[in-house]
């Protein structure tokens, strides 16, 4: 932890300032509870509020999953330009934004705008990734998995070089989680073989956009993110071994934080 100790220290802790506020742009017919594990993940961080903004379909089900849960709609079940200005509003009212978590079939150019037009310190997700990555991403966040990170690699020659080029942080998932920012590369030491089990990375999504939410800068977010996740896992593994599932994670990370 090194650094970091200290940080970790004083997430969550009560003072006369709030923790935070995270919104949530996720979910599709096919893949609607991700924003319901990113939400779930940034509470049990530590944030105040998050309001997730999800497709009408899937709307009730988000909704369903917690009351701690703020869930908006937009129109259809795709996210498209009509959807973009409503989207904008959200994360003005965020302390922090995350885009892209099961966001099947979104157009482009809606993606593109809203990364675009968020003031936030963002948090960009699978899906998301590859249309964002013409837009400026000094203020963000990627939390690919291994394919995702592909079109990154594919552009700029290595993740190292793309957070020289942009500015962008990278955590990418995998079966060592690493972090990459300003061109160096670190890999985090916590996590088990179980953390391959569905969800986990919009866990991780939901706990750096906390982070993010609560103040703290963006690689140190990322590296305790990564760690934190792991760590979390890790408890979940050794009261559930290999039926170990993302909820379960999420829960342990209170646990964690103390």
């Amino acid at each position: 932890m090194g650094r970091l100790q200290e940080t970790l220290s004083n997430v969550g802790e009560e003072s006369d300032t709030d923790n935070g506020r995270v919104a949530i742009v996720g979910g599709s017919v096919a893949y609607p509870n991700q924003p319901a594990l990113v939400g779930r993940a940034a509470l049990r961080t530590g944030s105040d509020h998050v309001r997730a903004f999800v497709a009408e379909p899937t709307y009730e089900i988000v909704a369903g999953q917690s009351p701690n849960l703020l869930v908006d709609r937009y129109a259809g079940d795709q996210f498209e330009d009509g959807a973009v200005d409503r989207a904008l509003e959200v994360a003005d009212w965020a302390d922090a934004f995350v885009i892209g978590p099961g966001l099947v079939d979104a157009e482009p150019a809606a993606v593109r705008e809203t990364v675009r037009g968020v003031d936030v310190p963002t948090v960009v997700d699978a899906l998301a990734i590859e249309p964002a990555l013409e837009s400026d991403l000094s203020n963000a966040i990627l939390t690919p998995s291994d394919t995702e990170a592909d079109p990154i690699s594919e552009t700029y020659g290595s993740l190292e070089a793309f957070s020289e080029e942009t500015g962008a942080v990278v955590t990418r998932t995998g079966d060592v989680d690493e972090i990459v920012a300003g061109g160096e590369r670190i890999a985090n030491e916590t996590g088990t073989s179980a953390m391959t089990v569905a969800g986990t990375g919009d866990t991780l999504a939901g706990i750096v956009a906390s982070l993010l939410g609560q103040g703290m800068d963006r690689r140190d977010a990322a590296e305790l993110g990564a760690w934190i996740l792991g760590k979390s896992g890790e408890l979940a593994t050794a009261a559930y071994g290999p039926g170990v599932v993302a909820t379960d994670v999420i829960e342990r990370i209170p646990d964690t934080i103390r």
